[in-house]
């Protein structure tokens, strides 16, 4: 009998036979980046709790990068180290790195209760902005080094266990995490399945100011606002600020993608009722788009918009304009962006606006 092998040397071996073939980590990192990408994009518009499947996929995937990266590390690390080895490319290959490290260590920091802002932004929207530079970085990466894959690469059965060890992995480490959370009363602990972390109390000051882009609208005289509500309905009708304060209150969670959230009770008019004052729909009526000041929209299928708050209060206070006044969307289950600040137009329409979604890029600039 040979001698006996420590438990360390046992774990580097099943972690070398699960190592893929190096052009596999290559072509593999590239996916995990591309999906890790879009399920954090996609995760922006999911409000609801039965979209915690998406969350976890963002997390795992993000494990799943850490070993694919130590991998390649492993094996590139004397061209990084030694400058007698670097090219052109090197440098290229040193800023995929950081922006790679970068993304995965504010997001672990962000799951872990770390709350800090780096000035207008949270910790959450650096991780975003590390996430979305790494894309084009990685692509350009590979285009130095550019191999097609082989089929002797991915062969079925091995890749299969391979790429299911590696999101298993991390869901587990993920669900860890959570415990350590859970057994710290750390900051993290309080998250919802988004990841927001809770804003506590009542009214304007309860949570941040936040807003998309470039909207920065001067503050709009109440006496002098009026909202118009047109589109497919018989009689067009602008209302005043005071005609908006009818009354009606509804509790609504707030889960902004900078990442916190908060529950607040909002004072406004529904907008079926707002819609029942612009008279008879037309018989294609199946949206209803919010205008902002600043040109920002978004749209609602009717039914859904019908139940909607357009507020004018929260927490029994007066709206302030960091927060919309005079008058915001409140549309529960959709997350913060979604809630048009600063409502202007409120338009029934016959199809959906695509164009909102470019808008939301553009927004505020002048």
């Amino acid at each position: 009998m040979g001698p006996r092998r420590g438990v360390g040397e046992r774990v580097r071996d099943a972690l070398d036979r699960l190592e893929p073939p190096p052009r596999a980590v290559d072509w593999s990192l590239f996916a995990f980046v591309v999906a890790e990408a879009a399920t954090g994009l996609i995760s922006f518009t999911v409000g609801v709790p039965e979209g915690w499947p998406l969350f976890w996929l963002h997390r795992a995937l993000g494990a799943g990068i850490v070993a694919l990266l130590a991998w390649k590390l492993a094996r590139v690390r004397r061209r990084l180290t030694d400058p007698a080895l670097w090219r052109r490319s090197t440098a290229l290959s040193v800023l995929t790195l950081v922006a790679a490290l970068g993304a995965l260590g504010t997001g672990v920091a962000w799951v872990f209760g770390l709350d800090v802002r780096l000035s207008y932004w949270t910790l959450l929207s650096v991780h975003v902005g590390f996430g979305l530079a790494l894309v084009p970085l990685v692509a350009a990466h590979a285009a130095t080094r550019f191999r097609l894959p082989r089929r002797v690469d991915f062969e079925r059965r091995r890749t299969a266990v391979r790429y299911f060890a590696l999101l298993a992995a991390g869901g587990a480490t993920y669900r860890l995490q959570q415990g350590v959370n859970d057994a710290l009363d750390t900051a993290g602990a309080d998250r919802r399945f988004t990841g927001s972390q809770p804003r506590e109390g009542a009214g304007n000051a309860a949570f941040p100011i936040t807003s998309w882009v470039a909207d920065d609208p001067d503050p709009i005289d109440r006496d002098d606002y009026r909202l118009r509500v047109d589109g497919l309905v018989s009689d067009p009708v602008e209302l005043t600020a005071a005609d908006l304060a009818a009354g009606h209150e509804m509790e609504a969670l707030l889960d902004c993608t900078s990442g916190w959230y908060t529950v607040q009770e909002w004072g406004g008019i529904r907008v079926g009722d707002l819609l029942d004052a612009a008279g008879e729909l037309d018989a294609d009526a199946a949206y209803v788009r919010f205008t902002s000041v600043t040109g920002y929209r978004w749209s609602l299928p009717i039914d859904e918009a019908e139940e909607a708050l357009l507020a004018t209060r929260v927490g029994g206070e007066q709206l302030s304009h960091g927060h919309g006044a005079p008058a915001r969307l409140v549309a529960p289950d959709r997350r913060g962006f979604q809630w048009v600040k600063w409502v202007t137009r409120v338009e029934v329409r016959s199809e959906y606006d695509l164009g909102q979604w470019a808008v939301t890029l553009v927004s505020g600039f002048e």
